[in-house]
Formats: structure tokens, C-alpha cells, sequence
């Protein structure tokens, strides 16, 4: 299973990569297995700010549906436009081409509650 070093993660399997004030946000590799096809990705909350936990949207596998959630406080500026038409990204490349959302970080001090790729390795 690929767990990237230079990413943080949460325990509901999201991942986020910090690019100076704005950061990529998507499902690891582990939540994409276990979740299977993914068929549908709704984000509904592009141009709002959320706390952190908050649901800013949804994703859809063949058998089931799941809620996606903010690892940080910030402003989701952009949705993964590639995912409207090819949402299987998100299986075949969950850190590249399958990025969720960017978001602009509104609270960097959450970072260190994060967990660091080998926290996110024991926790599986």
C-alpha cells in the first residue's frame, strides 16, 4: 500500500499536501481500495470556508457512499474538474491526478494534529 512521506493524513484516510498557503486534498490509497469503483465525487462547498472535520462533500463507490472531510481549516477554493468525467482518478492515482480539492488554509497550527505517514501506517 502507498503511503506518501510528504503528506499528512487523518484517520478517516484523507491526505493533504501543504503547497504554502493553499494545499491538495484527497482519499489515500487505503480508502480508495476499500471502497472500491468510485463512481461519482460531489462537492458542493467550493467558495466556502470549513472547519476542520466538517463534510465538504461526498464520494460514491459501487457499493456504498461516504462522507469526505476537512483536514484543515480553510476555504475550498477549487473542485478536480478531471473528476466530473473520469472519477476512477481517485482509484488509479489517489495522490497525483486524483486530487479532490485545493483549499486555502486558514489554520496551520492544525497541521501537527495531523498524522505523519508512519502514524497513518500504524493506525492500518
Amino acid at each position: 500500500m502507498n503511503v506518501p512521506e510528504n503528506l499528512k493524513f487523518t484517520k478517516d484516510h484523507e491526505w493533504i499536501r501543504i503547497e504554502g498557503d493553499e494545499a491538495y486534498v484527497g482519499v489515500t490509497d487505503f480508502a480508495q481500495g476499500e471502497l472500491g469503483d468510485i463512481v461519482f465525487i460531489e462537492v458542493e462547498t467550493e467558495g466556502e470556508s470549513l472547519d476542520k472535520e466538517e463534510v465538504f462533500g461526498t464520494i460514491e463507490a459501487v457499493k456504498t457512499v461516504s462522507d469526505l472531510f476537512m483536514p484543515l481549516k480553510g476555504e475550498v477554493l477549487e473542485f478536480n474538474a478531471k473528476l466530473e468525467d473520469t472519477p476512477d482518478l481517485v482509484n488509479s492515482d489517489p495522490y497525483g491526478e486524483g486530487w479532490i480539492i485545493k483549499v486555502s488554509v486558514a489554520d496551520a497550527s492544525g497541521i501537527e494534529d495531523l498524522l505523519t505517514a508512519e502514524q497513518y501506517k500504524e493506525l492500518l
